[in-house]
């Protein structure tokens, strides 16, 4: 697992201590804690998923779960090093439907993606990635600012105001496949986006 590297007295770190007080909606509430972006400032690559899952909510830290475990050997196979990388969410608090003792996700809805958007335009604005991989349909809705079908824009790039975006799956939909064989071949397609990206950001 990478060691958080936002410096405090970034841009980003100043971003990262406001945030954890944050009250722009009312997920806050009930997780455990914001989950903020994290990585070296001057990274080229930035990977925005949709929000912290109950691993993140309680180590404040964001892929760090069964979703981030696929990521980082989906980087890894691409010839990505998530050191390298910034990482983080579109809705930084984990939303949840308590049932008994488990937490069960629920989709964060479009005035959550809205009122979160204020610390992922600082975390853009702040980096300027060459390249931004939209990891899912809510990543995808929260920096393009209109409902994404992943299956239309799934592997083209898109013109942002900063750089280019990509749109691929998110890796926690790789976990929620049924069997083996959809599995290994959705796996090896999204292997093939992060390389896809990879030639995006040094084209």
């Amino acid at each position: 697992m990478p060691p958080p590297i936002v410096p405090s007295d970034s841009v980003l770190g100043r971003a990262a201590v406001d945030a954890a007080a944050c009250r722009r909606c009312h997920l806050w509430e009930n997780a455990t804690q914001t989950v903020f972006g994290e990585g070296p400032r001057d990274a080229t690559m930035l990977f925005v998923g949709e929000q912290p899952g109950e691993q993140e909510d309680i180590a404040g830290r964001p892929f760090v779960g069964p979703a981030g475990q696929v990521l980082d050997r989906a980087l890894t196979e691409a010839g990505i090093d998530r050191n390298d990388v910034y990482v983080t969410n579109a809705v930084k608090h984990f939303k949840f439907l308590p049932r008994g003792k488990r937490r069960i996700h629920q989709k964060p809805d479009r005035a959550e993606i809205a009122a979160c958007r204020f610390w992922l335009d600082i975390e853009r604005a702040e980096l300027r990635p060459r390249i931004t991989v939209l990891l899912g349909a809510t990543a995808a809705q929260a920096v393009l600012g209109r409902l994404v079908t992943i299956g239309r824009e799934r592997g083209r790039a898109i013109p942002l105001d900063r750089g280019t975006g990509l749109v691929t799956v998110h890796p926690s939909y790789l976990l929620r496949l049924p069997d083996e064989d959809s599995k290994a071949r959705e796996y090896r397609a999204f292997v093939t986006d992060l390389r896809l990206a990879v030639r995006l950001r040094d084209g």
